[in-house]
């Protein structure tokens, strides 16, 4: 069902509404991967551990026959169709889960790329070797038939290979991808960046933003915007000004995706400013969740049911798909039913835009375009003074999330400190006050990450999960201020995150996709599905930070230093200096 049949079933089911609620339009134009009976009687029948399974099967015949096949099943079984009915029905119209997918070597990649020699400790630097070789293992290109006939796959066609996250994960990720192509460009591949980079600007221009992932049922949602930040990375590495005048306009594009449908007025000391969130109003539960989805909706009332799993949604763009960061201001704070993340104006996406608009302002002036790198310097301002008056809190030396119900979220996250990463920020005193910040939180206390909340809500983005990108945020904000003290607390947490790394893929031979660090670094878990190994950005980050401290950094033991409360010592011991007689 294509073009103007979905526009007016679409417009049909938002004139029914269904009672009091009202209907949303689904996720993508699929009655098979996207909405209908069919993707309905499979998920909830739970033929598959993960859902996600299902929706990722090709088919083996055209969609319409397809549907009628399972429209007469369904008939015949007064549309309840048994279990191992439709697993025969399954086994004869579909093919194994990622069979579009093929096995890729890129054909940049090397042995030895330099920054292995920067690295001191042997076993570190033998480990880094190893994630190196990973890069292999997650290279993937697609089959000539996604291209030729697209109708029986949920796979976006993209021309070029990729690098993936691995697990469940066999397709691309918008925000994952950043955090891959920084460790590739290490590792000396930017023609495997430069492919990722188009796959990624093809979409824009199809649907004027990039999707959360590489399948249909993702497409109404997108992830957090850094793909402006991907180009600065490539061009800085390679100086490839061609690409990036030629795609200068689709960057902007996907930019003004963020201002036209995900904006949001926030009124703060009686003035009114703009600023963004994540916003996702489709319908239906989330076809890779959808059994999950289906059940928490049965624990509502009919009429709140289309408005969660739109918040849901949103919270998958996310990216911190769960977390108790957006039940924020809920009567049930630690259920996955009380998420409201459109209600929030979340600092790291706000930091995120702030950063883009910058580097856009640079883009253009590098192209001789001085009147838009003069509008893009003018929204950096005035998200910059929004920023400042909406989420900074002067006594706490931070940012916080903003309820546009509840006002600021007082809770400790790491992208609190995300517009130091973005450099969107105007205090010269703000290492002073983030540092007692992340002293005040008690953060500098745990010493095998840095925790994604305090909270223990059971979501895996929370408490005692530590994430990869987290880290970056982090750490890298505080190395790139102009003092000694952040720097040398920056250089600590990023010991710690590598020493856990290290020490887990000792003892399994694997790179996670988060951590649990409650009790001893080991494989993360909660939320919806096993803790995957792969894995793209845990490999990205752990090549940013050993190239950046590979002279300081080591495998070794813990040292007594380092136990509860180090940082908090070394923070202290930085300090005696200026106490000193000069």
């Amino acid at each position: 069902m294509h073009g103007k049949t979905w526009v007016l079933c679409l417009l049909l089911l938002l004139a029914m509404g269904l009672g009091s609620q009202e209907a949303l339009p689904p996720p993508c134009d699929s009655q098979i991967y996207c909405y209908g009976d069919l993707l309905h009687q499979v998920q909830m029948a739970k033929l598959f551990l993960d859902d996600k399974e299902f929706v990722d099967m090709p088919l083996s015949m055209a969609p319409d026959q397809v549907l009628l096949s399972f429209e007469e099943l369904s008939k015949a079984h007064n549309y309840s169709i048994p279990r191992q009915q439709l697993q025969n029905f399954l086994a004869k119209h579909f093919q194994a889960a990622r069979q579009e997918l093929e096995p890729w070597t890129p054909g940049d990649w090397k042995d030895s790329p330099q920054f292995l020699q920067k690295i001191s400790d042997t076993k570190l630097r033998a480990w880094a070797e190893q994630l190196h070789q990973l890069w292999k293992e997650l290279g993937k290109k697609m089959k000539p038939e996604v291209l030729s006939h697209p109708e029986l796959f949920s796979l976006i066609y993209s021309q070029h290979p990729f690098i993936v996250p691995g697990g469940r994960f066999a397709e691309f990720y918008y925000w994952d991808s950043y955090w891959v192509m920084e460790g590739l460009l290490l590792s000396e591949m930017p023609e495997t960046v430069k492919g990722m980079l188009q796959n990624f600007l093809d979409l824009v221009q199809s649907y004027g933003h990039i999707p959360n992932g590489g399948r249909v049922y993702y497409l109404q949602r997108s992830q957090p915007p850094l793909l402006t930040l991907m180009m600065d990375r490539y061009v800085t590495h390679t100086n490839d000004i061609a690409f990036l005048r030629e795609n200068i306009g689709t960057l902007a594009l996907e930019l003004n995706f963020w201002t036209e449908k995900r904006s949001v007025n926030v009124s703060s000391g009686g003035k009114s400013y703009v600023l963004n969130r994540y916003y996702v109003p489709y319908g239906g539960p989330r076809p890779e969740s959808y059994s999950k989805d289906a059940e928490l909706a049965d624990t509502l009332p009919e009429g709140d049911r289309e408005a969660l799993w739109a918040e849901l949604k949103a919270g998958a763009e996310s990216g911190w798909d769960f977390s108790s960061r957006w039940f924020s201001g809920s009567p049930n704070t630690n259920s996955l039913s009380s998420t409201r993340t459109s209600k929030v104006v979340p600092v790291d996406l706000n930091a995120f835009l702030c950063q883009a608009e910058e580097l856009m302002s640079n883009f253009y002036s590098r192209l001789g375009n001085d009147s838009e790198a003069a509008e893009y310097r003018n929204l950096r301002a005035q998200r910059l003074t929004a920023l400042t008056a909406v989420l900074w809190d002067e006594e706490k030396g931070a940012w916080f999330d903003y309820d546009l119900e509840n006002g600021k979220n007082p809770e400790f996250y790491p992208t609190n400190l995300s517009p130091l990463w973005a450099g969107c920020f105007s205090d010269p005193a703000i290492a002073d006050k983030a540092l007692k910040y992340l002293e005040d939180s008690q953060i500098l206390t745990y010493k095998y990450g840095i925790p994604t909340s305090l909270q223990e809500s059971g979501q895996q983005w929370d408490f005692p999960n530590a994430w990869a990108p987290l880290q970056d945020l982090v750490i890298r904000g505080l190395a790139k201020l102009p003092s000694p003290r952040a720097q040398e607390v920056a250089f600590q947490l990023a010991q710690n995150w590598i020493r856990t790394n290290f020490d887990v893929y000792s003892k399994k031979s694997a790179m996670y996709e988060k951590y649990d660090i409650s009790n001893g670094g080991q494989p993360g878990g909660g939320g919806e599905y096993e803790v995957q190994e792969g894995f793209g950005w845990t490999n990205g980050v752990a090549l940013m930070l050993l190239d950046r401290y590979g002279d300081r950094l080591t495998s070794g033991v813990w040292p007594a230093l380092w136990e509860p409360h180090c940082l908090v010592v070394a923070l202290l011991l930085s300090l005696l200096p200026s106490f000193l007689p000069q």
